[in-house]
């Protein structure tokens, strides 16, 4: 098992970092502002400018392993570009390297017809549109996959769609021109081969966007998370991906390198809490001493260091494997990544908003934000308990 970093691995990081340092971190309270001016659901201006630096210095689709279309880089590769990213939650668009669409066009690229990726793909690599991820529904426990109730029912050469969907990410993007809905074409069918997806464009009539659904307050706008109706939407029979029957199949090949993305982000999250937490203690006295000197908060600063590290080389370890022996061997150290990870990122940021006191309440010092973004993660892209629950499977078949 060898972490460490090749040689095109440690120059993209390089330029990432100097790219950051140049035109990213400089310009958070730019975004800011401009998000806030206006109309919270169109992109701030900074955005496009900042693509057109990246795409310029090729920092532009870094993801997609296994494929001529990005950058070339392994999972391992990739992954400490993704901690980096994870530092400015916004950043990650600026190389066209955000959710959901990161994961929308690995779908594409592996599951795609040739027409398929001519229409979607290459406009979304090229960052010119945005897409979202139609999957949880509000009505059964989506944490079941097998529980979605929505339903797409083919007619002559078309499909029909019907359901409600929500917490749709990337929904509410004014750029936002693709769902890929996952829903029902065979109720009768065994559990797994009941579901399939399918291509949706935005613009697809009966499709009606309900509301936005704020996490702890933030509305996490320009791109949000949506509640959606899709009411007699009627595609093409050609919009269907792969087959009818195999929408398990595509998500579980889209969930694990979207794993290995959301840990590595929130890596980052924990990290840049971490350096917040430390230059505020240095700068406050409490009680006669500096806070920084106080052992509660040397033990915190610890085991932020310790819990940091050990939830990045497991995430290594889980790219690692995902690039020798592929996604399914992988699938317990996947699944123990999407949990190390969020708890990391939740308990670091939680210490930080304490050695911030008051403000840390607040968005001075965006933490808590990154808080909220953090403890989401714990339920998107499937439950603590359901990953828990695959680990303790997997454990216990090794002692039959």
């Amino acid at each position: 098992m060898d972490f460490e970093l090749s040689a095109r691995s440690k120059d993209c990081l390089q330029r990432l970092g100097a790219f950051m340092d140049e035109h990213v971190y400089p310009n958070e309270q730019r975004y800011r502002e401009e998000r806030d001016a206006g109309d919270r659901w169109a992109e701030p201006a900074l955005i496009a400018e900042l693509q057109k630096k990246a795409r310029a210095a090729g920092l532009w689709n870094l993801f997609l392993p296994e494929s001529t279309r990005g950058a070339g880089l392994t999972n391992l590769e990739y992954a400490p570009l993704c901690e980096v990213m994870g530092r400015v939650v916004w950043s990650a668009e600026v190389f066209n390297c955000a959710a959901p669409d990161t994961g929308n066009m690995e779908t594409l690229e592996r599951y795609g017809t040739p027409e398929q990726k001519r229409q979607w793909l290459e406009p979304l690599l090229e960052g010119t549109i945005r897409s979202a991820f139609a999957m949880t529904e509000p009505r059964v426990a989506s944490s079941d996959a097998t529980n979605i109730e929505s339903s797409i029912v083919r007619d002559g050469g078309s499909y029909v769609i019907n359901g409600r969907k929500w917490w749709t990410s990337g929904a509410g993007s004014a750029r936002c021109r693709l769902f890929i809905f996952m829903g029902k074409t065979d109720p009768g069918a065994p559990a797994h081969r009941q579901q399939s997806m399918i291509l949706v464009p935005r613009e697809t009539p009966g499709i009606t966007i309900l509301r936005h659904l704020p996490v702890f307050g933030y509305d996490d706008a320009p791109h949000g998370h949506m509640e959606i109706e899709f009411r007699d939407v009627r595609v093409p029979a050609a919009n269907l991906l792969l087959g009818e029957g195999r929408g398990f199949e595509i998500a579980q090949g889209r969930l694990g390198p979207g794993r290995i993305h959301h840990a590595m982000r929130l890596i980052g999250v924990a990290e840049r809490a971490l350096e917040k937490m430390c230059r505020r203690v240095k700068a406050r006295t409490a009680f006669g001493r500096p806070v920084a000197e106080q052992s509660v908060t040397l033990e915190r600063i610890a085991e932020s260091r310790i819990r940091i590290d050990q939830a990045r080389l497991l995430v290594y370890k889980a790219a690692w494997l995902m690039d020798t022996v592929g996604n399914k061997a992988a699938r317990a150290d996947i699944a123990m990544i999407k949990i190390a990870a969020a708890d990391t990122a939740c308990q670091v940021t939680d210490w930080a908003i304490q050695a911030h006191g008051a403000a840390g309440l607040c968005e001075d010092f965006e933490l808590a934000s990154a808080y909220a973004h953090a403890r989401s993660i714990r339920l998107a892209d499937g439950p603590d308990e359901v990953h828990r629950n695959q680990i303790g499977r997997l454990e216990l078949a090794k002692h039959p």
